[in-house]
């Protein structure tokens, strides 16, 4: 029943200064009594009142979690004591009306650190009009700060020691140097209590705020990035391609290594750099500039901040042993070579941050200093050279690390501050990391203060933050009126065209609000931030990233083709297809909770009235917040579940077909398209569900066109090995293996694709009320054409397109060809798109519109695009 003297648990929460919330065992207000001990138990103490009116509004409101927690008063007499008492042991003791002992326990410090040391002026370094640079620290537990100072990166080179001074109104400790500093690399000596270990540690630690390092994150550099020696030419004139709307956004989602790791053009010493981005030559580059040419507007690159998961010093990687490519495809062999080498090879997606404000230096000709700062600087500018704004992928909902571990930094400066605790004072961790609580003022300040040092500093247009939903939704809210109050005038940088998403899942202990109102789905609506739409993705696959492998949707087979896998009867099938169309409607409309729609039993309802899962399918508020997307960097690829999913009757251009529809969904609906890089190149994993750790052989991207990737062996057995039984049978099955011809269909039909996105904005309207004016569904409720999806955009009214007032897109994902009349198009004269009147792909030129019976003839297995011109 008790934890007597347990004090490494913390179930007690200090929130405010003078207010403790608490709910100790078996305790009676009645008779009971309630001390804080600090300094070691019970060598100082201070009796607690109980206040029968419970925790404050504010308090309830910052802490909802613990709103019906009884809440304990400091005297008034006693509240110059609290700075001192942060800095050592805490514990609270609860006592019945006899004075036996009901609990000890420890104390989370978070709410009383922001009460009393919120500090919103600059950390790290900041430097005067000479050139003296000045260090700061927030360290309000700390007993004392020294500033350890290296000539060079060297693990060799000794330190001078510098005191640091503390601010006691602020926490903050600061140290001030001469000129003569710049360039040096430091480290921070925190002496510090640490509740985990329950004593006092002298952590030598790294700056939470670094902007440079040396080679694997061991020490600091003291860099101003405005030296001119930080920027290539022209870097402070550069130009962005242009940009009228967030609606015009088109990503595409791109690993650093992978864009470069397989391209022949690309020398041995850049594959996998950033300086890769800067050979105007090469495959990738030559790529991107034609998709750029075609309508693509961002490249939104995978984590290239600075992470834990590879090895900086080139020296020391490897590489699989032996000829992967001489094993057969359905070989175990592959993965057990990966593997063996998977934490000392070059790739890792990266989701493991350690400074979140610094270039990753695996990415780097050399990552000792600020030569990671130039090159990924030459990235930018050579991206918006090739028309091409970019997205960086950032991470600040998790660390890699916590405790005292060596690639731990907050939890070593302000021990049992910067991450969410759970009722125990363990650190979270629902992300499969450390879970870090942006609910606290200098956690929020981290990711304002970096997001803005990339946006400033190194002119990113954009940010997709992992995990979003377990920030709070007042970060990203601050986040967009920091952003937006950028100007070119002053900074350089138009904030208002800096596009903010992410994933918005609602899930672990911030579900439902639990730790504060967070960003979530629905929860973001009206914000102007996007998060992803899974609806569409769902509909169209079918199964979700945690579905059955073979589970089909509307795009893969479900009724009309079904596999031997498909369970229920034929009518349990149509009507789970009728369910899914639904939600790839939903996501056509941009995920707008309002917008207005016939749903599968033929009810007028609007799209938040459509059950997803339990959650309205509709949630966004505007066009800009829905992100849309088949594919992503986790989970199979579209080509990998497609193939899974199949029909086995489906012949390999029946499956090129079915991908090029699923880019087709994204490219003619409402919102913003999210492409995965490859999508457009039939792009496999060899059927890896999540290849973060899979190396460059199942990650390989090749943009000559050659190969996909498919059937280079079983996929790693940790996450796969229980599908390798369906897997392996695919994977060896020559009949499935495409070839150039079908890489460059695909490559072909995305180039129209974005070209007929871009050839009218009907594609790309900017309200709510404009889709909800001008968007409409034909061929829904019960009696509809099952896999034969119709939607029309009209602008009869003008003022969006007046040169073609309609257009009407056919999605016929069946294999067989569609006729549907809509009489009212008998009075409006329509042709098909003229990109795919003279289309490569003869099936799509087939498609045809007979005025006179308002009929729509589509092949099957094709997106038709038909529009009237004035």
């Amino acid at each position: 029943m008790s934890d007597d003297g347990n004090i490494g648990r913390a179930h007690a929460c200090w929130v405010t200064a003078d207010t403790i919330a608490w709910n100790p065992i078996a305790w009676n207000p009645a008779g009971g009594s309630v001390v804080l001990s600090y300094a070691g138990i019970p060598s100082t103490v201070i009796p607690l009142t109980y206040d029968p009116a419970g925790l404050p509004a504010a308090v309830r409101e910052k802490f909802p979690h613990l709103a019906g927690f009884p809440a304990f008063r400091l005297p008034a007499e006693r509240l110059g004591e609290v700075p001192e008492a942060l800095k050592g042991p805490l514990a609270v003791e609860a006592r019945d009306g006899a004075g036996a002992l009901l609990e000890t326990t420890g104390l989370q410090i978070q709410g009383v650190l922001d009460d009393l040391y919120t500090w919103d002026g600059p950390l790290g370094i900041t430097f005067g009009a000479g050139g003296e640079p000045t260090l700061r620290v927030w360290a309000p537990t700390a007993r004392a700060v020294r500033l350890h100072l290296f000539d060079d990166p060297h693990p060799g080179t000794p330190a001078t020691v510098h005191p640091m001074a503390a601010d006691p109104a602020t926490g903050v400790w600061s140290a001030a140097g001469t000129p003569s500093w710049y360039g040096r690399y430091f480290l921070y000596e925190v002496n510090v209590f640490v509740r985990s270990t329950g004593r006092v540690e002298t952590n030598l630690v790294t700056d939470p705020w670094s902007v440079s390092l040396s080679r694997n994150s061991r020490r600091s550099q003291i860099v101003d990035l405005d030296d001119p020696a930080l920027k290539p030419a022209g870097w402070d004139d550069l130009l962005k391609p242009p940009l009228d709307a967030p609606e015009d956004i088109v990503l595409y989602e791109l690993h650093v290594r992978d864009f470069s790791a397989a391209d022949p053009e690309v020398p041995a010493d850049l594959k996998g750099t950033f300086q890769a981005f800067t050979l105007p030559g090469s495959n990738g580059m030559r790529h991107l500039r034609s998709l750029a040419a075609a309508g693509l507007t961002h490249v939104h690159l995978l984590p290239c901040f600075d992470f834990t998961s590879v090895d900086e010093d080139r020296s020391r990687w490897r590489e699989p042993e032996g000829d992967l490519a001489g094993f057969p495809p359905d070989s175990p062999e592959q993965q057990a070579r990966v593997r063996a080498v998977g934490d000392a090879d070059p790739f890792n997606w990266g989701y493991d941050p350690w400074h979140s404000t610094v270039p990753e230096g695996s990415y780097s000709t050399d990552p000792d200093g600020p030569a990671r700062i130039r090159e990924f600087r030459r990235m930018v500018q050579a991206l918006n050279g090739a028309g091409l704004r970019v997205v960086m992928d950032v991470v600040y909902n998790h660390t890699s690390a916590a405790g005292q571990h060596d690639r731990s930094v907050l939890d070593r400066v302000v021990p049992g501050y910067y991450h969410r605790l759970n009722g125990d004072g363990g650190i979270e961790t629902s992300t499969c990391c450390p879970n870090t609580a942006s609910e606290f003022n200098l956690m929020e300040k981290l990711l304002l203060d970096s997001v803005l040092t990339w946006a400033r500093q190194y002119k990113v247009d954009g940010f997709r933050f992992d995990l979003m939903g377990h920030h709070m939704r007042r970060n990203l809210v601050k986040l967009r009126s920091a952003l937006d109050a950028l100007t070119p005038e002053a900074g350089g940088v138009d904030g208002k065209k800096i596009y903010l998403y992410g994933e918005g899942w609602s899930f672990g202990e911030v579900a439902g609000n639990a730790r504060g109102v967070n960003a979530t789905q629905a929860n973001l609506a009206g914000t102007g931030i996007g998060t992803f739409s899974d609806r569409l993705r769902d509909g169209a696959r079918g199964g979700g990233p945690f579905g059955g492998l073979q589970e089909q949707g509307f795009l893969t087979g479900l009724f009309y083709a079904p596999n031997n896998a498909s369970p229920g009867s034929p009518a349990a099938q149509r009507d789970e297809l009728l369910r899914k169309t639904d939600w790839v409607r939903v996501g056509l409309a941009g995920a707008l909770a309002d917008c207005p729609l016939m749903d599968r039993d033929g009810r007028r309802v609007t799209a938040r009235q459509i059950d997803y899962h339990g959650q309205p399918a509709g949630y966004a508020a505007a066009p800009g917040e829905a992100v849309n997307y088949i594919e992503a960097h986790d989970n199979d690829t579209l080509w990998d579940a497609i193939q899974a999913k199949a029909a086995p009757a489906d012949t390999l251009e029946d499956r090129v077909r079915t991908q090029n529809l699923g880019v087709s969904l994204l490219g003619f609906g409402q919102g913003i398209p999210f492409f995965h890089a490859g999508v457009e190149l039939l792009r496999s994993k060899s059927m890896d569900r999540n290849s973060y750790n899979s190396g460059d052989w199942f990650n390989r991207l090749d943009f000559t066109c050659t190969s996909n990737n498919w059937g280079v062996g079983l996929p790693p057995a940790p996450d796969n090995q229980a599908s390798w039984p369906v897997q392996g049978p695919l994977l060896a099955n020559p009949a499935l293996r495409a070839g150039r011809p079908h890489i460059l269909a695909a490559r072909a039909h995305f180039l129209e694709t974005l070209a007929i996105r871009k050839s009218t904005p009907l594609f790309r309207l900017r309200t709510a009320a404009d889709i909800e004016s001008r968007l409409g569904f034909h061929n829904t409720g019960p009696h509809q054409i099952p896999g034969l999806l119709v939607m029309s955009l009209q602008d009869a009214g003008g003022g969006v397109d007046p040169a073609h007032p309609w257009v009407v897109v056919v999605f016929n994902v069946t294999g067989q060809t569609q006729t549907f009349n809509i009489p009212r198009f008998q009075e409006i004269h329509l042709t098909l798109h003229p990109l795919q009147k003279v289309s490569e792909d003869p099936v799509v030129r087939a498609a045809s519109f007979n005025r006179g019976l308002g009929a729509f003839s589509v092949p099957g297995r094709t997106a038709a695009v038909f529009w009237a011109g004035r």
